[in-house]
């Protein structure tokens, strides 16, 4: 077996990103599917200055990824002008949580996926804590 060629070896780029988005996506049972087909899912490098303001972020780095939207839970008659539900991920502060943590880079997209895709079903952080709490209990 040949060692990896390190020397070659680049950060997965934004197309690399969306692949495995799609991929996580695709993983998913396909009654969650259904409920998230007018979600679009978009990568970028970093959130904008807007949204780390509203976040209250304090560095570029703190969000992984975001929902904006009317989750399902809220969803009533659409509002002309109202955004379609979205779900952002961040590659550079993934990235950087990656390098820090001891779990696969894919494992980690949908991780932050399926949690984005939470806040669309309605739940708060809280719910997903206990459910994942409650999950590896």
């Amino acid at each position: 077996m040949n060692p990896p060629d390190w020397a070659g070896l680049r950060a997965p780029d934004l197309d690399a990103f969306e692949a495995m988005a799609r991929e996580a996506f695709a993983e998913l049972p396909e009654e969650f599917r259904a409920l998230c087909a007018d979600v679009a899912i978009h990568v970028e490098d970093f959130p904008d200055d807007e949204t780390m303001a509203e976040m209250g972020c304090e560095t570029e780095f703190d969000l992984l990824g975001l929902f904006r939207g009317v989750g399902l839970a809220q969803a009533g008659e659409v509002v002309t002008g109202q955004m379609p539900n979205q779900i952002w991920l961040y590659r550079r502060p993934l990235l950087d949580y990656w390098a820090e943590h001891d779990e696969s880079l894919g494992h980690l997209v949908t991780h932050v996926l399926v949690h984005e895709i939470g806040h669309h079903f309605g739940l708060s952080d809280d719910d997903m804590a206990a459910i994942e709490a409650a999950a590896e209990s």
